[in-house]
């Protein structure tokens, strides 16, 4: 790598870090950090992004920044010489403790980098039992999160198993620095001040989930290839960003994806039918899942296929009670930087925000009006999903038509070959 752009990466990071530190987490004095991955730790390759995050965590006040790694060579260990009854054992203490920590007004990091392939070749219901028992171990902790007791954000740093795997064709030295340099420009960071850019994208995609939420629908409906699903929305849904302008607990503004592009909100888990084709692979627990098709009536899954991982996926879809219905519908324009860049990033955090998506599995409480305040009884009342799992998949295309629903049945276009309708993308 030259010179010039070992220094160009070393400055992305960095400006990735602060933009993930003052207005993704948006970290007051005082408080703790804690800077892990949906899975637990996260990869030691992420240490130059993780040592720019925690020196910017210090600089604006933090009084302890706490950082969990995990490594490959000691997951497989476990998949080739644990005994079989480990695969139901979860770190309930960990995550009990992380959950404690959040409770106690710890703000949160999830970098999202992990090798989307890492256990492609370990046993299948030894990964599904693994997933499940960390998933359930998870749980209070995903409580806090996803009730937004504290503020926290979602980013992801480059590794080379994952740049090998986006770029096969190039040494893993150079797949590296294209990934990191693929990753500042979705984070949007060639801009000469990325904080004021950042803050100015926020509020445009607010402006477009009021300009939603003014046409007062009943459903969504998604026409499409291979794709024909009518959803129905909560009767208290409500369409928000991922940035958040201080209705969470602890009045903190937070910005939880970067990158973003999407405006989204809580279907009613009991009015979801049709079927639809997946448009990008999902990556679950270590395993690539192409080719999915699933089929919904009255909000369950009843059919579900894929070319490869249909196993894993079935196995996901049982987790619980509520992983066969989805939580959440997202609108993510085609044109959106990232679906632009024309990569397959074989991570959720921005393949989702290339296109339009559902999530099975747990709701979004902020998606329902008044919801942060609800009991979990009160939200499922309201038709909000609840599971362990929330497992976004992408379903928008250049293809996609979007339509609104109302009460009265009246249809409200909304996307058309997969761009927001005039009145909708003059808002953002």
């Amino acid at each position: 790598m030259e010179l010039d752009q070992k220094v160009e990466i070393a400055t992305g990071i960095d400006s990735l870090a602060q933009v993930t530190v003052q207005v993704g987490i948006n970290l007051k004095p005082g408080q703790q950090l804690i800077v892990l991955s949906p899975d637990g730790g996260v990869p030691i390759e992420t240490l130059p992004l993780v040592r720019r995050v925690t020196e910017h965590a210090y600089r604006a006040g933090a009084s302890l920044v706490t950082t969990l790694y995990a490594d490959d060579f000691s997951t497989h260990s476990r998949f080739r010489h644990g005994n079989n009854e480990s695969f139901d054992v979860g770190a309930d203490w960990l995550q009990s403790g992380v959950a404690r920590a959040f409770q106690e007004g710890a703000a949160g990091l999830f970098l999202f980098a992990g090798n989307p392939n890492l256990l492609a070749a370990e046993d299948k219901d030894k990964v599904a039992r693994a997933s499940k028992a960390h998933l359930r171990a998870r749980g209070p902790m995903s409580t806090e999160i996803f009730n937004l007791r504290t503020n926290w954000s979602l980013t992801t740093a480059a590794t080379v198993a994952w740049a090998q795997l986006v770029f096969p064709q190039i040494s893993p030295n150079d797949a590296v620095e294209r990934l990191w340099l693929a990753i500042f420009k979705a984070a949007r960071l060639d801009s000469s001040d990325p904080i004021a850019t950042w803050k100015a994208h926020a509020a445009k995609l607010n402006t477009r989930a009021r300009a939603m939420n003014a046409l007062n629908l009943s459903a969504i409906h998604f026409r499409g290839a291979d794709t024909d699903l009518c959803i129905g929305l909560s009767d208290r849904h409500t369409w928000t960003s991922v940035f958040m302008t201080g209705e969470n607990p602890n009045g903190v503004e937070c910005l939880f994806n970067i990158p973003s592009e999407e405006i989204n909100t809580v279907p009613d888990r009991d009015r979801v039918d049709g079927y639809c084709r997946m448009t990008k692979p999902l990556f679950s627990d270590g395993v690539v899942i192409e080719d999915i098709i699933v089929r919904f009536e009255k909000g369950r899954v009843i059919e579900a296929t894929a070319r490869t991982g249909a196993e894993v996926l079935r196995g996901l879809l049982k987790t619980d009670n509520g992983a066969c219905r989805i939580g959440e519908v997202a609108l993510v324009p085609n044109s959106s930087p990232i679906s632009k860049s024309g990569i397959l990033y074989c991570n959720t955090l921005l393949d989702e925000n290339a296109a339009s998506h559902i999530a099975f599995g747990q709701a979004w409480s902020v998606g329902i009006d008044g919801g942060l305040a609800m009991s979990a009884d009160e939200l499922l009342r309201h038709g909000a999903n609840q599971s362990l799992i929330h497992m976004d998949t992408m379903i928008g295309s250049a293809e996609m038509d979007v339509d609104g629903i109302t009460a009265t049945g009246q249809k409200i276009p909304v996307m058309r070959s997969g761009e927001f309708v005039e009145e909708l993308a003059s808002k953002a």
